[in-house]
């Protein structure tokens, strides 16, 4: 968030939100759309949706940051999930998740633990925990999904 203020992309970022583009975060990119994250400190995000950014509890024998591949289970299907199964496995990389005040937002789930969100979607910004970037062909799928939405 302090990069995106120095560099003035607030305002453009939401701009682009509010105007209906298809806007995707991956990672620290789904945890900045929500009002607060405790990630060394309090830091204020974009509040484009109502939730926190909190540290993993977990039960002993889970390390921090969970990484490597873990599978995603669907709560909703938006489009950029088309040709992508429930279970499929996709690459995680962090040690805080999002907890969004709005159930209904919540695309995707994953167990690390205990359940957590890894995927949002409402209207035209859809968010991502896992690295579609990292996650082979299925990740690939996501991303040619998006790109598919501005044609």
């Amino acid at each position: 968030m302090t990069e995106l203020r120095k560099r003035n992309l607030v305002r453009p970022v939401l701009e682009a939100i509010d105007a209906g583009k298809p806007f995707l975060g991956i990672c620290l990119g789904l945890q900045m759309l929500f009002d607060v994250s405790y990630e060394n400190g309090r830091h204020e995000g974009l509040g484009v949706f109502r939730g926190e950014v909190v540290r993993f509890n977990l039960p002993q024998g889970y390390s921090i940051p969970h990484m490597g591949w873990n599978q995603v289970d669907f709560a909703r299907r938006p489009p950029i999930l088309d040709g992508i199964d429930p279970g499929t496995y996709v690459y995680f990389v962090h040690s805080y998740y999002v907890v969004p005040e709005d159930a209904n937002v919540v695309a995707a789930t994953t167990d690390y633990g205990e359940p957590f969100c890894s995927m949002i979607w409402r209207e035209n910004v859809f968010a991502t925990q896992f690295h579609p970037e990292k996650s082979q062909a299925e990740g690939l799928k996501i991303l040619r999904n998006f790109a598919a939405l501005g044609e």
